[in-house]
């Protein structure tokens, strides 16, 4: 969605654009203050805010291939059929050749980066039930690929695509299904973000995850979540690519300057504690996931000027899931970015043609180029927030009855950190639309800003401008 870049609107309730240049300063002087006299000195001015862009993440979206993302979906497709209860033996043919296929081009990506990956297969024993889509035991098994990080390689960001297909019959393990953009489209997205980031290196790990058997219940990316839950990651954000290729939906519309992200609100893990909280204060709307979206779309605004991100509070489609579900459960930030139209004909579907309409998720109905710029999307988001420092912790908010708002929070530990920057907006508001680069301190009072009027977040940045998620106070 677009919005007015953030900086524009650090003077609070007064718009920056009805002030002659010299009344600037002053003003936004006179309606922010640091809570604590030694700070003022940094936060007072936002002259030494840094660059919100980086060249770096603009080389990187333009150099997303609309060639190897098609290579890569056609690999994909001559499978078969990727059905999780498909042939795992055969070299060419089934699940197990596809998993194998994707392993090794990992691999070759890391082998030119100086073996920069750490390429596994993440697997576990799903239990046949006869009620259920999985009638008997199946081995399922994932393929990640982890690329550390170098000053806080604990710190995770995670980018996910589904390896499994189906036809109309979930059960129909031998039947074709091409899975073109269902979703070959997203583990071709990981493919070419780890190809564009393994050039770099980035501050926080960044993990590739293509994960099995998200129609048969969603179970590998459970498999992987409770593995980033047992081995303590702090994983700040999952963005699971399901469908990024089609650009002709069911109703018509044809558009290749959209994506939508689905973000959930209070996550299972929800606290009774932490949702008395919300009922009385809110912050429904500003759960971590939901601040990813909002990271997703201010990214897309930066680097993309003909990518506009529409956010969705929910966690799917009605009646639909996708493998964010799992990490979301789990109580990780997790969002889905997608396609803005949907062609259900190229869903689910056997291989057909009927009444001159033609059935199946073939590679015929992918956009290569829109799926480009989805990949780039993810590249960029990715990127920023291994570059950026951790999100800032245990922010709290006072000024009830009060012209006045005060935040404080606890210092992040990042070695090339400048400082924090406060957000606010009006509760009618999609988007952060006002902030303040308020410089290296833990305390910030904005005045004249009533508490009761606005939301509040803070962000951690780098010298370098790459801000972290927006923390709002808990």
């Amino acid at each position: 969605m677009r919005s007015v870049r953030p900086s524009l609107l650090a003077l609070g309730t007064t718009s920056a654009l009805l002030l002659a240049p010299a009344l600037v300063p002053a003003v936004a002087a006179a309606q922010a203050r640091p809570a604590s006299p030694a700070a003022a000195a940094a936060a007072v001015t936002t002259v030494g805010a840094p660059s919100a862009e980086d060249a770096r993440i603009h080389a990187i979206v333009a150099a997303a291939s609309p060639a190897r993302i098609e290579a890569d979906i056609r690999k994909l497709v001559s499978f078969g059929t990727r059905h999780t209860l498909s042939d795992t033996l055969s070299q060419t043919r089934g699940i197990g050749a596809a998993r194998r296929w994707i392993h090794a081009e990992f691999t070759r990506i890391s082998q030119a980066c100086g073996g920069c990956l750490e390429v596994r297969y993440v697997s576990d024993v799903v239990k046949g039930d006869p009620n259920g889509r999985i009638k008997q035991d199946v081995n399922v098994v994932n393929v990640v690929a982890i690329q550390r990080g170098k000053t806080d390689p604990n710190r995770y960001v995670l980018l996910s695509g589904d390896i499994d297909s189906r036809v109309t019959d979930v059960l129909n393990g031998t039947s074709d299904s091409p899975g073109a953009n269902d979703n070959a489209s997203g583990i071709a997205a990981t493919l070419e973000a780890a190809r564009l980031l393994t050039k770099h290196q980035p501050d926080a790990s960044i993990v590739y995850a293509d994960l099995s058997s998200e129609e048969q219940g969603l179970q590998g990316g459970d498999i992987l979540a409770k593995v980033a839950k047992a081995e303590n990651w702090r994983l700040e954000a999952v963005i699971n690519n399901d469908m990024v290729g089609n650009t002709q939906g069911i109703n018509g519309v044809t558009e290749n300057t959209k994506a939508r992200v689905f973000a959930p609100g209070l996550p299972p893990t929800t606290t009774p504690a932490e949702l008395r909280r919300v009922l009385t204060t809110g912050g429904e709307l500003d759960t971590p996931s939901r601040q990813l979206a909002r990271y997703i779309d201010r990214v897309a605004d930066t680097y993309f000027p003909n990518l506009d991100v529409e956010i969705i509070y929910r966690l799917d489609r009605y009646g639909r899931g996708g493998h964010h579900t799992p990490f979301f459960n789990q109580g990780f930030p997790a969002v889905r970015l997608m396609e803005a139209h949907e062609n259900y004909n190229r869903q689910h579907q056997d291989l057909r043609t009927e009444n001159g309409i033609r059935y199946g998720d073939v590679i015929e109905g992918v956009d290569f180029a829109y799926a480009a710029k989805m990949t780039a999307l993810d590249a960029a988001v990715l990127v920023s927030l291994a570059w950026a420092p951790p999100t800032p912790d245990s922010v709290t908010i006072r000024g009830a009855v009060s012209p006045s708002t005060t935040l404080r929070w606890k210092a992040v530990n990042a070695p090339d950190l400048a400082g924090y920057r406060v957000y606010w907006r009006k509760p009618s508001e999609v988007n952060w639309t006002r902030s303040r680069f308020v410089g290296n301190v833990t305390e910030f009072t904005l005045e004249n800003v009533i508490i009761d009027d606005y939301f509040f977040g803070v962000a951690a940045v780098d010298r370098e401008g790459h801000e972290s998620l927006v923390a709002f106070p808990r």
